[in-house]
């Protein structure tokens, strides 16, 4: 009887070496990927940081109106180039006097509450 219990233990020892050594391991390979991942993370800032960096660059004024005069051929607006357009005499007393589509849908919606 003695003998069969040192056997079991022997087992049960055996196997919980086993046990932590596969956990061990896991636990290692678990542990290099988040360094890996935190690496990645960390790489992947840094391109973030580079990209609104040159974003903020193309975005610059300077290189907004160089796009403007060398690619859409625009220039500086001068007196000589600028259009006016009149409005027919009485159309803006008109429009100002109509009522604006917001404010009769809002007393639309007041009135059915």
């Amino acid at each position: 009887m003695v003998v069969r219990l040192n056997v079991v233990l022997l087992l049960a020892v055996v196997a919980s070496a086993l046990v932590l050594v596969h956990v061990r391991y896991d636990s290692r390979l678990l542990y290099s990927e988040l360094d890996q991942q935190v690496r990645m993370a960390r790489q992947l800032e840094t391109e973030s940081d580079t990209l609104k960096v040159a974003v903020r660059a193309q975005a610059a004024a300077s290189r907004v109106e160089q796009f403007a005069r060398t690619e859409l051929h625009m220039g500086p607006a001068t007196p000589a180039t600028t259009r006016y357009v009149h409005e027919p005499a009485g159309r803006s007393e008109r429009l100002a006097a109509e009522p604006q589509p917001e404010a009769q849908a809002g007393q639309v919606q007041g009135d059915a509450s």
